[in-house]
């Protein structure tokens, strides 16, 4: 019942997220080179064998960068919903492309995967679940508000890649100019870290064993930061902050038994 997990690259340079069993992986966006994500992928030991499919979140270059090369390449099916497809203009006559809709699962192989709407400034954006059997990880990230659908699913979480992207003050003293400020914070721009901050407080389940904070800014968050707000509330969940410049390492995500003690109980 194990996932694998990890971040490829998070931030505004680019974005991909892989999971997976041991037979099949899919990426959550492809905002890397193809040839940046092979690279960092051997790495870890992982291979391209194992991707069966590209999942979009939503059409901004740093999540869709990658795509055209990797999905001609290794012939991968990209699901992305009609409005994100045509924002995005991908050359789709190169691979497979297949439909995506909020909550209708797609099975590849072992793995489920639900999207489910988000707010952001986008055609039509996506978060997902991904699931293989009573193991279930999440990409939350571009989000302005943690809205109902973020909760729901963040909820069930054994694993989630958390948007953190900038610390109020440091924005606020930065030099992006006021519309910049104003579209990253409002409802349809990005989470704080703050806001990440009272979601985990509110809804993180107890059997939450990892947390990989995404998408930090460059110019308005600081890592240290971000660490030290978190730090008091960690409990036995692994804090893990994705780089903007190099891959995580792999995490096992699995459920023992006391978490299905737990799934029980609350079922």
């Amino acid at each position: 019942m194990e996932l694998f997990i990890t971040s490829l690259n998070s931030g505004s340079n680019g974005n991909c997220y892989y999971v997976g069993n041991e037979q099949e992986a899919v990426l959550i966006d492809a905002g890397i080179s193809c040839r940046e994500t092979e690279r960092r992928m051997e790495r870890l030991g992982l291979s391209m064998e194992t991707v069966k499919a590209i999942f979009v979140s939503h059409e901004h270059s740093d999540h869709i960068r990658g795509i055209a090369q990797l999905a001609k390449k290794y012939q991968l099916p990209v699901f992305i919903t009609p409005g994100t497809l045509t924002s995005a203009r991908l050359p789709v006559q190169s691979f497979p492309v297949k439909p995506l809709r909020g909550y209708e699962p797609v099975w590849i192989g072992e793995l489920c995967i639900t999207a489910f709407p988000k707010q952001h400034d986008a055609s039509d954006p996506h978060s997902f679940l991904i699931a293989y059997q009573d193991t279930k990880v999440g990409v939350f990230t571009d989000i302005g508000a943690p809205c109902e659908h973020v909760i729901r699913h963040f909820s069930q979480c054994h694993a989630a890649f958390l948007e953190a992207n900038y610390d109020d003050d440091l924005l606020e003293r930065g030099s992006y100019p006021y519309y910049l400020k104003h579209r990253v914070r409002g409802d349809k721009g990005h989470l704080s870290n703050q806001q990440a901050l009272d979601l985990f407080k509110a809804h993180k389940p107890a059997f939450m064993s990892h947390v990989l904070m995404a998408h930090l800014s460059k110019d308005n968050n600081n890592p240290q930061l971000l660490h030290d707000l978190f730090a008091p509330h960690m409990l036995d969940t692994q804090f893990i902050i994705a780089s903007r410049y190099k891959e995580t390492p792999v995490y096992r995500i699995g459920v023992t038994r006391e978490t299905l003690q737990v799934l029980d109980v609350q079922n």
